[in-house]
């Protein structure tokens, strides 16, 4: 099979080399457990404990607050210190759950028991994805029970597993799929399950060779199940880009969701947590992280209980060799710059990157000349500069007109611009700025 891809994208430093041959480490923590409400798109969870309660492992100690909302499962057994507003990675300051660790981890009932898919109705399945608190493990958030539930369930012909895993430095799907490829199979099997009339393809991008040849190996004998190598280069796991790619050219705009061109599409983790939900009992109570970047003393990929504090994720890799000039939560190209390390690990986190130099800063803007290149990276196919002049002048109006809404915050444009120019920033601000004047009109 030919090597699939979109047209754009860029080809950062990959970085990987530094955590990739790091198999996962568990980490169990030592200090109090924050589990905030607001961890998926969507309303936040509501609260089921109270300061002085008594809570297991695999308890439910917020459930979803309607229907695009998911519930948190505390990850630790212990007390409830109470419910406060704490920092996350985003900078926001959210309710959360706060838990002292007991460190017995005592479960809940049942928990962990072996589970045979089969003898389950779809139903069945959702329920338990809903219960589990399982969301989007690529950073998104969305809420997966209501990803497994399309109007036009009918029309599902691919189940598509974003393996591609494109984003530099990070390396926690890849030593999934290398540590836990039947995992990942026996999920993929079980959504499988839900659309008898799926095929499922694991889309992985070409630098990850190890990693296709183990899972091609596994899934030779499974008529439903194949591997797609994909090209390496920057957003391929972006999810529009990766249907275009695994189909042969189905598109979908931002308007759209992946069940309109019949795809549904899930990270490695995910899928593995569906797994881990419906065969073994095992709700989303953890994290693979990657620790990594030159500032790290000794880069690794965890396994990491929701909950934990960043700065103990750190230590477990061995702190900073050299203090950082930036932290990134999740990657160099879509993370979020931190100014704090006391955050907790939530559904959403995926890397925490730090960097001896912060290169961006360090490049001082310029006047655009027009040069294009920005044009010619985007994977939208839209036009960056005509939309940043839009942002420069806060013209809401004229950004939509450029089909600024399209725009996936990729940071290919900004990456690419010799003047270095906020391209991705400015969009962000006004892709915000256009929902927040769309929802006052409605």
């Amino acid at each position: 099979m030919g090597l699939s891809t979109f047209i754009g994208g860029v080809h950062p430093f990959e970085g990987k080399e530094l955590s990739s041959d790091k198999p996962i480490q568990v980490i169990e923590p030592k200090g109090e457990m924050v589990f905030p409400v607001a961890q998926h798109i969507g309303a936040p969870a509501k609260p089921l404990v109270a300061k002085g309660d008594t809570v297991l492992v695999g308890q439910k100690i917020a459930e979803a607050g309607g229907f695009i909302s998911a519930n948190v499962i505390c990850s630790v057994s212990g007390t409830v210190k109470g419910i406060e507003p704490r920092l996350v990675a985003n900078g926001a300051i959210v309710q959360s759950i706060i838990v002292e660790n007991d460190g017995a981890y005592k479960a809940v009932e049942g928990f962990g028991q072996k589970r045979d898919y089969t003898k389950l109705s779809k139903e069945e399945i959702r329920e338990i994805v809903k219960e589990a608190g399982i969301v989007g493990l690529g950073g998104a958030g969305f809420p997966t029970n209501v990803k497994l539930a399309p109007k036009n369930e009918e029309e599902i012909d691919y189940i598509i597993v974003n393996a591609a895993e494109c984003e530099p430095y990070l390396t926690s799907d890849y030593r999934l799929m290398m540590e836990q490829p039947e995992r990942l199979i026996g999920g993929l099997k079980v959504i499988l399950h839900i659309f008898p009339k799926a095929k499922g393809v694991i889309g992985i991008e070409e630098n990850k060779p190890e990693a296709i040849q183990k899972l091609s190996e596994l899934v030779k004998d499974e008529p439903r199940i194949e591997v797609c190598p994909l090209k390496t280069k920057y957003p391929q796991g972006g999810e529009r880009f990766l249907i275009y790619a695994v189909t042969g050219g189905r598109e979908i705009s931002s308007a759209m969701l992946p069940a309109d061109a019949g795809c549904i599409v899930d990270n490695v983790d995910t899928v593995i947590s569906i797994y881990n939900a419906v065969c073994e009992s095992t709700p989303l109570i953890r994290k693979i992280i990657t620790v990594t970047g030159d500032a790290v003393a000794n880069p690794q990929n965890f396994e990491v209980r929701l909950g934990t504090n960043y700065q103990e994720v750190l230590a477990a890799a061995g702190g900073f060799k050299t203090e950082p000039e930036k932290m990134v939560s999740g990657g160099p190209m879509m993370g979020q710059a931190l100014f704090s390390l006391d955050i907790p690990v939530m559904k959403t986190s995926s890397a925490l990157t730090c960097f001896t130099k912060d290169e961006v800063a360090a490049n001082e803007e310029t006047p655009c000349i027009r040069c294009g290149r920005c044009v010619s990276v985007c994977p939208e196919h839209i036009v960056p500069v005509m939309m940043m002049a839009a942002a420069e002048r806060n013209d809401l109006e004229q950004f939509e007109k450029m089909n600024g809404m399209e725009c996936c915050e990729c940071g290919s444009c900004t990456f690419i611009c010799p003047a270095h120019r906020p391209l991705t920033q400015a969009f962000k601000e006004m892709r915000k700025s256009v929902m927040a004047a769309r929802r006052k009109k409605a």
